[in-house]
């Protein structure tokens, strides 16, 4: 699978703009600000119908129009795919697959496997629990739409409940049975979602740490751990034991809403204790085995995009990524960078076809 052509009009701070790809490696060269990361993040939109870098759909409209549009003709299984997404203010947003509307954007989520790598995976490190839970979300429902379903019905429910709860608080009333409802559908999609994250976690981590050892060359151990509050008891019971806590505090505070992955080198925080090359390896084996994992369940391998992947890394670790990815079957890589001549030279390394886009 590989992405041909990509138009864009109106597209963040792109009036209009075509791009012929090559099938395995395209890097996009410019100075800070030119929109390197906006050519990414157009690709990005064209997989998940969203910005990677800001959801607010308003926001990727240049500032000068009134609409975007979004343009792209993938080749997958020896066929040809257009996926067009487009918004104009005010309105709701449009993802096409060769002409016809989705009724609903996650039946698009997985048709084209994107996996992304850029600075601001930091926030995976450095922010709190549901940007990680957003990681392993997203890996999971790029091959499991059924776990999609599931995420987007238990988020319904929990605010459903939530709102239920503020409901009691301002009329000073109660009412169990109503609530017994949305109790018992939280906790069977609560524990469908624990037990697939639980899963997947159990096949991702060993990819995960094959990857760092690689990139780092041995030099210290990595681990992640699955984090949630399922794993202390029956869900059912602790919505019970925890229904007088909530009631004050009009919120759910048990449940899948609340796991997280606590990432760790050498046995300590790698948020306070890894340097700035070592959470960034951290964080490229992160994605490395979301690519792996993806590739296998999806038989297809990624378009895996690099943003400024030359940030806090040395060109020989580059390379060596670089390298890594393309004599594994990589599939289509883009790279954005602020040297051509860099880029380049790492890139003539893999003896895969390229091409330079100069913006």
């Amino acid at each position: 699978m590989f992405l041909k052509t990509l138009s864009l009009l109106n597209y963040k701070n792109f009036t209009s703009a075509e791009f012929d790809f090559d099938r395995k490696i395209n890097c996009i060269v410019g100075n800070n600000g030119i929109g390197k990361t906006n050519v990414l993040d157009s690709i990005y939109h064209l997989s998940f119908g969203k910005s990677y870098f800001n959801p607010i759909t308003s926001q990727n409209i240049n500032h000068e129009a009134e609409f975007f549009v979004v343009d792209g003709i993938f080749e997958k299984h020896e066929r040809e795919e257009q996926i067009i997404v487009s918004a104009k203010r005010g309105q709701k947003k449009v993802i096409k697959r060769n002409n016809k509307p989705y009724e609903k954007f996650s039946e698009h989520i997985g048709f084209i496997p994107t996996v992304i790598i850029s600075p601001a995976d930091r926030d995976l490190i450095i922010e709190g629990s549901e940007t990680r839970r957003k990681f392993i979300d997203g890996v999971i429902s790029q091959s499991d739409n059924k776990y999609l379903n599931s995420l987007i019905d238990y988020g319904r429910i929990l605010a459903q409940r939530n709102s239920l709860l503020k409901y009691f608080a301002a009329n000073n009333s109660f009412d169990r049975d109503t609530l017994s409802v949305y109790d018992m559908q939280l906790e069977d999609l609560g524990n469908i979602l624990f037990k697939k994250r639980k899963a997947f976690l159990e096949t991702f981590i060993p990819i995960f740490q094959k990857r760092y050892t690689i990139i780092s060359n041995g030099r210290e151990k990595v681990s992640i751990t699955y984090k949630s509050q399922l794993e202390d008891g029956d869900f059912k019971d602790q919505l019970e034991q925890n229904l007088q806590k909530d009631m004050a505090l009009q919120y759910t505070g048990v449940g899948t809403h609340k796991d997280d992955l606590i990432f760790e080198i050498e046995g300590h925080p790698i948020k306070k204790f890894g340097s700035q090359g070592q959470q960034k390896s951290f964080l490229i084996a992160l994605k490395l085995a979301q690519f792996d994992f993806i590739k296998d369940l999806a038989k297809v391998s990624p378009i895996l995009l690099m943003d400024d992947i030359f940030d806090k890394l040395d060109e020989n670790r580059v390379a060596h990524i670089v390298d890594l990815v393309a004599t594994d079957e990589l599939g289509q890589l883009f790279i954005s960078d602020t040297h051509g001549e860099r880029t380049e030279k790492v890139v003539k390394s893999t003896a895969q076809t390229y091409k330079m886009f100069y913006l």
